[in-house]
């Protein structure tokens, strides 16, 4: 396959992976039409190995996941291209390129209509390529985000955006932890799954991790839901189990999640997690009501909170800025930001915690900081605090 634009092609691919400013590589447009390989994704994950190409085959019915070194890696797209598919989209850093190859050999590449034009511009929703893809994804589809088609749905488009959007936030953070093999994620009230399959796939076929996985839900019909879709979906270390965010019987998680609990049950997740060390803590809470009933404002800002709505918000800032600030008198770094919304509440915040090995420095600001603010509004115990002074006696 010596042709001058296949030799373009595969020195911006080697470019780019040297450089590691490659997103993605995806194989597609098969040559044998009734072949069970529908497509190949390939990434660039770190190993303690080094750099390594991430292969995700995709199949009808399953994904297989293999770790390539690049010199290998670059013989099998080769391969791949010559045996088995006609198209290779190349997502990068600062450009995006197609390839195409007829039936008769011709090979065409493709930048933004223009060949080679740099930086082509896929910013727009409709046209940006999306972390979590939609080709052959069979839990997106089972979850009935895609039609048969694998496109997806216009009216779960908000939900398939929600998606990616999480995936991105947490990206950075998974990045960063140094996990084993092995390693644990619990996520705690997972609902009907659309976040918890979508977390498994990312970890395990784009950044070639292998965690355990298990999904919390009280609701017996979900549960069953999900454990069907995880089967299908091949995903082997995945799997739902019926029970509460308190009480439940959990292997020690390294990174523990509740998007969306009620109240205080985000103060029994964050709990759980900080009692067992987990590396990672992401919660999204929604319903703040118990701080709310514990206001009682003297003070100057009683002008403010008079009014229902303003202090609704209040408490919610509060209930949330005390979460973040008891997660670093634990040892955590924290990031409080804005998450998309969902269609079950419009709360959009998310608080993010990193353990930080032997750090206790900022303990006791930490602690300060939750007696002034409680003092300010009046309040005489936030749930979260209570727990551990009830583990305490």
């Amino acid at each position: 396959m010596e042709n001058r634009q296949l030799v373009i092609f595969f020195d911006k691919l080697q470019s780019g992976i040297r450089k590691k400013e490659l997103i993605k590589l995806v194989i597609s447009n098969q040559r044998d039409h009734t072949s069970d390989l529908k497509s190949l994704i390939i990434s660039i994950v770190e190993i303690k190995k080094g750099v390594r190409l991430n292969f995700v085959y995709r199949y009808k019915t399953k994904d297989i996941t293999k770790n390539f070194d690049p010199e290998e890696a670059m013989i099998l797209i080769k391969k791949s291209l010559e045996d088995d598919f006609l198209n290779a989209d190349l997502f990068s850093n600062n450009e995006t390129l197609r390839l195409l190859i007829t039936g008769h050999g011709k090979v065409k590449i493709r930048s933004n209509q223009t060949v080679l034009k740099p930086a082509a511009d896929f910013t727009h929703d409709h046209k940006k390529e999306r972390i979590i893809t939609t080709q052959h994804n069979i839990y997106l589809r089972e979850l009935g985000i895609l039609n048969v088609n694998f496109e997806v749905r216009a009216e779960m488009n908000d939900k398939y955006l929600q998606i990616n959007r999480y995936i991105e936030l947490l990206e950075p953070f998974i990045r960063e932890l140094q996990v084993k093999d092995g390693f644990h994620v619990a996520d705690m009230g997972s609902g009907k799954g659309y976040l918890t399959f979508a977390l498994y796939d990312f970890l395990t076929n784009i950044s070639g991790k292998a965690p355990l996985m298990t999904g919390v839900e009280t609701r017996k019909e979900l549960v069953e839901f999900c454990n069907i879709i995880a089967e299908k979906a091949s995903f082997t270390n995945l799997k739902f189990i019926r029970g509460d965010i308190r009480e439940v019987v959990l292997e020690k998680p390294d990174i523990l999640i509740a998007l969306h609990a009620c109240d205080t049950a985000t103060d029994d997740a964050i709990f759980r997690g900080i009692t067992a060390g987990a590396s990672l803590i992401v919660c999204a809470p929604c319903c703040h009501k118990q701080i709310r009933k514990e206001f009682n404002v003297t003070n100057e800002l009683k002008a403010i909170t008079k009014h229902g709505i303003l202090e609704e918000r209040q408490a919610e800032i509060i209930t949330d800025g005390i979460r973040a600030l008891i997660l670093e008198a634990h040892g955590y770094k924290t990031k409080v930001f804005e998450f998309i919304s969902t269609d079950h509440t419009p709360k959009n915040l998310m608080i993010v915690g990193r353990k930080m090995p032997g750090k206790s420095a900022g303990t006791k600001k930490s602690l300060e900081g939750i007696r002034a603010i409680k003092e300010i509004f009046g309040i005489k115990k936030h749930y979260l605090e209570g727990l551990f002074v009830a583990q305490d006696k």
